[in-house]
Formats: C-alpha cells, sequence, structure tokens
C-alpha cells in the first residue's frame, strides 16, 4: 500500500524537487554571515529575509532544541562559539533530510576551516564557504551530503585547474600570490 501525504483540504502534496527552502550562517548578534534562499515564493525580498533572519535568531539563539517550526518552515540549526547554522525547509519536510544538510554543511566548513569555525575565520575564508554551500545544494536541490566530498571539490588547487574552469576568487587569489612574489624578488 502506498502511503501519500495530504492537505488539511484533503489535496495531496504536489511533489517538488525543493527539499531545500535556504541555509544561512548568522553570527552572535543575529546579523547574516551568509545566506541563500532557494524558493523565490517565500521570502522573495532582502529586507523579508533579514526580518525572518533576526525572528529565527530570537526564538533559537537560547533554545536547547535543534529544530523549531517558524513561518511555516521547519528550520534546524546548530551553533558553535559565535556562528548559528540553518537550513530551512518546508513544514511537510523530513527533518532527518534537513538534519542531514545540515551536518554537511557545518562538518564542511569544519574542515575546510581546519576546525576553527568562528565568525572572523570564516570571513577571511567566505569564497570557500559560499563555494561549500553550492556543492551542498542547488536551487534547493541537495547535491550532497558527504563532507569529504564537499570539501575535496572546494578546496582546488589553481595550478591544477584551467583558467577558465576556476572560480573568480581562486584567479584572484593566484594574481595576489604572483605580484607578492614578484614585489619580494
Amino acid at each position: 500500500m502506498v502511503h501519500k501525504k495530504v492537505n488539511v483540504d484533503g489535496s495531496l502534496f504536489e511533489p517538488t524537487l525543493y527539499l531545500v527552502k535556504g541555509m544561512c550562517i548568522l553570527d552572535n548578534d543575529g546579523n547574516r554571515i551568509l545566506a541563500k534562499y532557494y524558493d523565490p515564493a517565500i521570502l522573495p525580498t532582502t529586507k523579508e529575509q533579514k526580518a525572518f533572519e533576526k525572528n529565527l535568531f530570537n526564538k533559537t539563539h537560547r533554545a536547547n532544541a535543534e529544530i523549531i517550526m517558524l513561518d511555516g518552515l521547519t528550520c534546524v540549526y546548530r551553533n558553535n562559539v559565535d556562528l548559528f547554522f540553518y537550513v530551512m525547509g518546508s513544514s511537510h519536510e523530513n527533518e532527518l533530510i534537513l538534519q542531514s544538510v545540515l551536518s554537511a554543511l557545518y562538518e564542511s566548513v569544519s574542515i575546510l576551516l581546519r576546525r576553527n569555525v568562528e565568525k572572523r575565520v570564516i570571513l577571511d575564508n567566505l569564497d570557500a564557504v559560499m563555494l561549500a554551500f553550492d556543492e551542498i545544494c542547488d536551487g534547493g536541490i541537495i547535491l550532497d551530503g558527504d563532507a569529504t566530498s564537499i570539501v575535496s571539490r572546494t578546496a582546488l588547487r589553481t595550478d591544477d585547474v584551467p583558467l577558465g574552469e576556476q572560480t573568480v576568487a581562486q584567479v584572484l587569489q593566484s594574481a595576489k600570490e604572483q605580484l607578492k612574489w614578484s614585489l619580494l624578488k
């Protein structure tokens, strides 16, 4: 027998590939470090996103739980030192799926930053953290949940990658290093 999820009004939920509605990292004051929202129907403007993030932070920064329902979204979260990591999904999304995305996000950031997960270090390595966001989720569709494979794809060496395939951050970093070495000669 096939079990189908049914809305309150008796209609069936439409199947969707948007498993994750958004991911964000906030600091100890509830200010955005990095955020991505994948469903334009919810929180379409930056103003609405920041208001939601402030409300989310106010509800979770003193709580000992790992999950909250807020504004029709299921939000799983984790805090570390001076940061809060959040993954949001629809109200009917599987919390275990959202928790696995949160774990992948936190662990990949932790590995990228050599276990030094703090606001200052994330800001210094924001390009790598942004790449990790993109490797985990694309348009809300979960691509990968394994932190080591996410890190292996985000921590590419610029020497091994053709110029056309490098990210802007990698090209700028390579240019900075070349300029530094030319000035030191």
